[in-house]
C-alpha cells in the first residue's frame, strides 16, 4: 500500500491502545491493513505503537502474552492523550490506529480536529470483539473517524442503522472481521481430552455467580477425572484488563472448599496456544468463543445463569452454542448453525483471507487523497454541551479540543523528577487497583447488612 504522501518512503502508522486486549486488536488490525495477509510489516510500513497511560494499562508481562503482533514491545511508549497529540503533530503519521474506550476514541477524534493539519491522517477505529453492550452509546463515541471497522456482517448492519437512525453519517462503517482469527483446524488426538473455560474480568460480577461457575467447572474436572480442565485467565491479581475484575478467580479458589482436584489448572498466556490443545471451549460470552468457532473447536456459551444482556450470552441466540454445565457433563457438544456462523465473521469456510479487503482498499483510497476532510464527529458542543465536554475533560482537552491550562506542558524523561513522577504515578495505580479490588467490594457487602 503506497504512502499518502512522498514525504517519506515508508507509510507511517501510529497504534494507540488502552488495554492489552484492544493492544492487541489494534497492532493487528494495522499489519491487517497495510499488509495484505496480516504478516510483519514490510519495509515501507513502519508501525509505533503507545498505550494511552490509564487505569487498564497493560503491563510488560501483559504484552508479552499477547503474542506476536509485529511490533517490539521494547518500542512500544506510553503516552497521555495530550502527548499522543504532539505526537501526530510533530511525526506525520499517515495512518492513526485508536484501538480505545469510545469516550476516548471521541476524544482523540476532537483532538485531531483542533489540530488543523494540513495533511492528517487517516483515522480509524472499530471493537476488540462481540458488541453487546452500550451499542448506540459507544457508536456515536466512535464517530467522526474515517473507518469504523465492524467485526462481521451482523455488526456492520447494526452499526449503519443506528448512525443513520439518528441522522448521521454511516459511510465510515466498513465490513472486515477480528484481526486475531487464526490458528490450525481443531484436530483430535489420540489420549488428549482438554475442556478450557475462557474467563471474562467482569461476567459475571457477582462473587455468587463467579463463585458458581468455579464450583461446576472444578465438579466437572471430578465427574471426568481423565479429562484436563483449564482455567483460561486473563489477567493476574493487581492487573487490569479492558474491563475491571474486583473478583479474581484465584482468590475464589484459593477458598473453594474441598480444594482443587489434580486435573484441574488455572493457566494464563495467548489464547491462541490454549486453544491449540483445546477440545471443548466453554465461557459465559467471551469473544474467545468466536476464535474457538474459527478453528471448528467444539464451543459452549452457557446459560447456567440465564441468556441476559448483562452477560453478553444473548449474542449467541440463534447460535446453537447456548448450553448448560448439566448437559456438558452428561458429554454434550453442541453444534454450531451454519448460518449464524455466517453472519458473525468467523469465517471456517476459509473466507477469512479476504476478510480485510473492502477495508484495505478504504484505508488506501483515503491515503492516496491529496488532502482529506476536516473530521466531523456527531457529537459536537453544540449537539451534547452536557455530555461530551466532560468526556473531553477526562482527558484534558477542553470543549474545543485543544488541551486545557497546564496538560500540554512537556513531560519529564528520566532524572529525579522523572523518576518522582513515575514512582508516584505506580503508587496511584496501585492504590486504585486495591481499592477496586480489595476495599469496593467489602463497601458493598457493608451496604447490604
Amino acid at each position: 500500500m503506497p504512502p499518502r504522501t512522498e514525504k517519506t518512503s515508508a507509510l507511517r502508522v501510529a497504534v494507540l491502545a488502552d488495554s492489552d486486549t484492544r493492544w492487541k486488536w489494534g497492532a493487528l488490525t494495522a499489519r491487517r491493513l497495510t499488509t495484505g495477509d496480516g504478516g510483519v510489516s514490510g519495509p515501507r510500513t513502519e508501525i509505533s505503537g503507545l498505550l494511552l497511560r490509564g487505569r487498564a494499562t497493560p503491563t510488560p508481562r501483559q504484552l508479552a502474552e499477547v503474542g506476536d503482533v509485529g511490533i517490539d514491545t521494547d518500542r512500544v511508549r506510553e503516552v497521555t492523550a495530550v502527548e499522543f497529540l504532539r505526537l501526530v503533530r510533530d511525526e506525520g503519521y499517515d495512518l492513526v490506529v485508536l484501538a480505545l474506550v469510545g469516550g476516548a476514541v471521541q476524544a482523540m477524534v476532537h483532538g485531531l480536529a483542533a489540530l488543523r493539519l494540513p495533511a492528517r491522517p487517516v483515522v480509524v477505529t472499530g471493537y476488540v470483539g462481540v458488541v453487546y453492550e452500550k451499542l448506540a452509546d459507544g457508536l456515536l463515541l466512535r464517530h467522526g473517524a474515517d473507518v469504523v471497522l465492524a467485526n462481521s456482517r451482523h455488526d456492520a448492519e447494526r452499526f449503519r442503522a443506528v448512525y443513520e437512525g439518528v441522522g448521521a453519517d454511516a459511510s465510515a462503517v466498513t465490513e472486515a472481521a477480528l484481526p486475531f482469527l487464526g490458528g490450525a483446524p481443531h484436530t483430535p488426538e489420540q489420549g488428549r481430552d482438554t475442556v478450557v473455560f475462557a474467563a471474562q474480568p467482569s461476567v459475571p460480577a457477582s462473587r455468587a455467580d463467579r463463585t458458581y461457575l468455579l464450583r461446576r467447572l472444578v465438579e466437572h474436572a471430578r465427574l471426568h477425572p481423565k479429562r484436563e480442565v483449564l482455567l483460561k485467565l486473563r489477567s493476574k491479581p493487581g492487573e487490569h484488563t479492558t474491563h475491571i475484575e474486583e473478583l479474581p478467580y484465584q482468590r475464589l479458589a484459593d477458598k473453594l472448599p474441598g480444594g482443587l482436584p489434580p486435573n484441574f489448572r488455572l493457566v494464563y498466556g495467548h489464547m491462541g496456544e490454549v486453544l491449540d490443545r483445546t477440545d471443548l471451549l466453554v465461557t459465559v460470552s467471551s469473544t474467545a468463543a468466536l476464535e474457538s468457532l474459527h478453528r471448528r473447536i467444539p464451543t459452549a456459551v452457557l446459560t447456567d445463569l440465564g441468556v441476559r444482556e448483562t452477560l453478553g450470552n444473548h449474542h449467541f441466540t440463534g447460535s446453537g452454542l447456548l448450553t448448560s454445565w448439566d448437559h456438558l457433563d452428561g458429554g454434550a457438544h453442541p453444534e454450531p448453525d451454519a448460518e449464524w456462523l455466517a453472519g458473525q465473521g468467523v469465517a471456517a469456510d476459509g473466507t477469512y483471507a479476504t476478510a480485510y479487503d473492502t477495508a484495505r482498499a478504504r484505508v488506501a483510497a483515503l491515503l492516496a487523497q491529496d488532502r482529506l476532510p476536516d473530521l466531523a464527529p456527531y457529537y459536537t458542543p453544540a449537539t451534547a454541551p452536557g455530555y461530551l465536554p466532560g468526556i473531553l475533560a477526562r482527558h484534558h482537552l477542553g470543549p474545543d479540543g485543544h488541551p486545557l491550562p497546564g496538560a500540554a506542558a512537556p513531560r519529564e524523561t528520566g532524572g529525579v523528577r522523572g523518576a518522582v513522577r513515575d514512582a508516584v504515578r505506580d503508587a496511584a495505580r496501585g492504590a486504585y487497583r486495591h481499592g477496586v479490588q480489595r476495599v469496593a467490594p467489602v463497601i458493598r457487602r457493608l451496604g447490604e447488612l
